[in-house]
């Protein structure tokens, strides 16, 4: 992994009940992120995961077969070598089902100034939110919403907009995503890579839609991906 996605104050996400998966069961959640992992930011390329990682491509192959484990040393060796959140292959493994398609409750964790960091909300679990909304996307387990406050990314996001963030999904350049900076500030801005520096890390870029508004480059300052917006809400205004 070129980027870091780590974060100083993490999402809370409830990781896998033991009692209740064995250990092999644990192994094929593992291997199916595995496999997410390399198709969406290696397109697919096994080879060009296990150069990232540093491991080679029979240990991927390994790694990748049912009939092999995956074990939690493994796992956090990966996570430390592509700068992963802590224990990003076991995230989303709970013993709670998935909404039925067109009931899915998304939580509004907090507002967000596009315009400028401010302060994002504390650690949150499901059940928080001050506000929800329904959806019908396929979402991972802990989705959230943000509303949209300022007017940095006009015309195409206006104040009071609302988007589904997806910290599941790796972003590509292109798309739009939640970030914060060291301090803990957060923006919503369009994403695109710039590049890898010396040690191989991505370089990427957070743009304004608005030109008044400057980019913020993560080898200027220190940046997080968040999640990548998955969804964009717009709701009629009074006149």
């Amino acid at each position: 992994m070129r980027m870091s996605l780590g974060s100083t104050k993490p999402i809370v996400k409830p990781f896998l009940n033991r009692e209740a998966y064995p250990a092999v069961e644990m192994d094929a959640y593992r291997k199916k992120r595995l496999q997410k992992l390399i198709d969406s930011r290696y397109d697919g390329s096994q080879q060009a995961f296990a150069t990232a990682a540093g491991l080679s491509k029979g240990r991927v192959t390994q790694l990748l077969d049912p009939d092999d484990a995956f074990g939690e040393r493994a796992a956090a060796s990966l996570v430390e070598k592509l700068e992963l959140p802590s224990r990003w292959f076991d995230q989303g493994a709970t013993e709670v089902s998935a909404a039925p398609v067109g009931q899915r409750r998304v939580p509004v964790i907090s507002m967000i100034v596009a315009g400028n960091f401010r302060e994002i909300v504390d650690a949150f679990a499901m059940g928080d939110g001050s506000a929800y909304i329904q959806t019908d996307s396929d979402l991972s387990a802990y989705s959230f919403a943000l509303q949209i406050d300022g007017d940095s990314m006009l015309p195409e996001f206006d104040a009071g907009d609302r988007v589904i963030i997806d910290p599941d999904v790796m972003p590509h350049s292109g798309d739009f995503v939640a970030a914060r900076n060291s301090k803990g500030g957060a923006t919503f801005k369009k994403y695109r890579v710039r590049g890898a520096d010396d040690s191989g890390k991505e370089i990427f870029e957070l743009i304004p839609l608005n030109d008044k508004y400057a980019s913020i480059r993560s080898d200027h300052e220190p940046l997080e991906v968040i999640g990548t917006m998955v969804e964009h809400r717009k709701y009629r205004r009074n006149r």
